[in-house]
């Protein structure tokens, strides 16, 4: 593995996270993303990083600070590439925008860069002819919360040639990452696989009044010991999320879905109420309500 210069393309909660994750391992990172104010809210967003990874990894304020200098944000995607070795793209979970982005990148990247998918549950094989290298992409997962939940699930193609294969394994350890390779496609890796019908679940019971927020995740926490249930979660992905993977299944002709995309819509995503980012979301942070020590009982 020879990579030196990282790009990160979409700089929302985990693509955030990737870019800081990366250039605080030595990376040099360039960020795109498609205008300043999306720019800005991620320079937001890494200013927030910084402070997480002082709190919860002990880290020194001189070394938050040397990484986040050894990044650069960028909206032109023709310059934010010319020198990458490896472009991780983490744009919106959508079909379209996906192939869009990657039409785009195949006609400005050299031909050196190996293209990699942080899609949580597309896969890669949808999108490879539009990277214009198949054998160089492949999809490259992060679970939120990279800097603790440091899981990196390197999922090839038919087509992936093996040496960048295993030279993304090898990049994902050198980001302190624990590389879980696949060797089959699956939608949704092995972690969504498993927690989306899990999070589906939990939102099909709210759908359906079955119960409210707090009470399915109270009982998934008394009944399994989880420090979280399913909605705060949820908070931590983003509704947005949760938004994009229930209307693409909506639109694919499942009623209960669509119902469930409305839902999200209307009573949180039209309301400002994305999730713990905008302070928001099924609950209300910095204090929600599921670490309260009486929320158990």
């Amino acid at each position: 593995m020879d990579f030196k210069n990282i790009t990160v393309a979409g700089s929302g909660v985990l693509g955030s996270q990737i870019a800081f994750q990366t250039a605080f391992k030595g990376f040099k990172v360039s960020v795109y993303d498609i205008d300043d104010e999306a720019i800005d809210r991620a320079k937001n967003r890494i200013m927030n990083l910084k402070v997480r990874y002082q709190q919860d990894l002990d880290a020194a304020e001189e070394d938050v600070n040397l990484a986040y200098n050894r990044m650069a944000f960028f909206t032109d995607l023709s310059e934010v590439v010319k020198d990458a070795d490896l472009v991780i793209e983490a744009v919106p979970e959508v079909v379209d925008i996906k192939t869009n982005f990657y039409n785009q990148l195949a006609e400005v990247a050299p031909e050196k860069t190996i293209f990699a998918t942080n899609s949580s549950t597309l896969l890669p094989s949808q999108f490879a002819e539009s990277t214009g290298r198949p054998h160089k992409f492949l999809a490259l997962h992060f679970a939120n919360e990279i800097w603790l939940n440091n899981t990196a699930e390197i999922m090839k193609h038919p087509n992936t040639d093996k040496k960048v294969f295993e030279d993304v394994i090898d990049f994902a350890k050198a980001i302190g990452m624990v590389a879980l390779p696949l060797q089959k496609e699956q939608p949704g890796y092995i972690l969504n696989s498993l927690l989306v019908p899990f999070l589906e679940a939990a939102q099909m019971l709210l759908l359906k009044r079955v119960a409210d927020v707090e009470t399915i995740d109270k009982t998934w926490m008394i009944a399994t010991g989880a420090p979280k249930g399913p909605f705060a979660i949820l908070d931590i992905v983003g509704i947005n999320t949760a938004y994009n993977i229930a209307n693409a299944k909506g639109e694919a002709g499942q009623e209960e879905f669509k119902k469930l995309a409305n839902l999200l819509k209307s009573e949180y995503i039209e309301k400002g109420k994305l999730g713990a980012e905008t302070k928001e979301g099924f609950y209300t942070y910095p204090d929600p309500s599921y670490l309260n020590k009486d929320f158990l009982e």
